[in-house]
């Protein structure tokens, strides 16, 4: 494997770093907000209240481009909604019922290593060896901050990592077809539109939950309400414009990097939240810069 990846500019610029770590910031913050929205949701009910307000925050540019996608562009991006948004939605908030908020932020950097082998297989996407490099290097930190965990991430039922898991192949999925399947469309049209096909399905779903009822008999029910409101705006509505924004600057290997980041924002906020930092997860956390660094610089 030593073809040069086509999807990839020859330099990548300064915003796209800039871009980069902000949605390293943002979605490194979604799993605590998900932790704290689950003190008083279930996990299907934050799923359907996530999708809902971000796809509501979004629907006056959803609107202006409803005539911008082609009839087959349509279909991707329901699929995109879908694999990218709605499923993953229900998929981390169950996981995170089980599953420490650190330990599902470190398990999400797998994003990249199925953003790289669904590209291969389905789109035809060279990579060089050096890039293939990158990214084992970037899995063995998040190993290194998988093992070296808190004794509650440790205690924790690892089978709910596997939701996980399935969440990141989606993922990978998902952002292979915005880079070669929506070419054309602007970043904040293809993300409106994607949640716009999703947003329905989940509205509906949710009036069939008793979120609307725990508003009013719950007490920290509007406080969780905040956090989700702040999980759907921010990690998902603008996190998914910024997203489709750098894929479209770089490629999708590029972007998927920013999953690498996630789990070092995601251990912070556990610091902040009464959680330990060892130092075994400060090396962990420079193996997976490393593997970000051998990836973008990997022509």
């Amino acid at each position: 494997m030593t073809t040069k990846d086509t999807t990839a500019p020859t330099s990548t610029p300064l915003l796209a770093w800039i871009i980069l770590f902000g949605l390293a910031l943002i979605w490194g913050t979604s799993f605590i907000l998900i932790k704290k929205g689950l003190e008083v949701y279930s996990s299907d009910e934050l799923g359907a209240i996530r999708i809902t307000i971000a796809t509501v925050s979004l629907l006056p540019f959803a609107l202006r481009g409803l005539k911008a996608p082609t009839r087959q562009q349509w279909k991707f991006l329901l699929f995109s909604g879908l694999i990218g948004n709605l499923i993953p939605a229900f998929l981390f908030a169950y996981a995170e019922t089980q599953l420490a908020s650190g330990l599902a932020g470190v398990l999400n950097s797998l994003t990249a290593l199925f953003t790289l082998i669904i590209g291969a297989i389905f789109f035809q996407q060279k990579i060089t060896a050096l890039r293939v490099t990158g990214i084992v290097i970037g899995i063995v930190g998040t190993a290194v901050l998988i093992f070296s965990g808190s004794a509650e991430e440790n205690s924790s039922n690892g089978f709910y990592g596997l939701y996980v898991v399935l969440a990141t192949i989606m993922y990978g999925g998902s952002l292979n077809i915005i880079k070669h399947k929506l070419v054309g469309l602007s970043a904040i049209t293809m993300a409106s539109l994607a949640l716009l096909t999703v947003g329905p399905i989940a509205f509906v779903y949710l009036c069939t939950t008793d979120a609307f009822h725990k508003l009013n008999t719950v007490p920290q029910a509007w406080e969780a309400l905040g956090y989700i409101g702040l999980l759907a705006i921010f990690s998902t509505a603008i996190g998914l414009v910024l997203y489709n924004k750098l894929i479209h600057m770089t490629g999708t290997l590029f972007a998927s990097t920013s999953t690498y980041l996630m789990p070092i924002v995601a251990l912070i906020w556990g610091v902040a939240d009464g959680e330990t930092i060892h130092l075994m997860h400060y090396v962990g956390m420079t193996v997976i810069l490393a593997g970000v660094l051998l990836v973008n610089r990997a022509k």
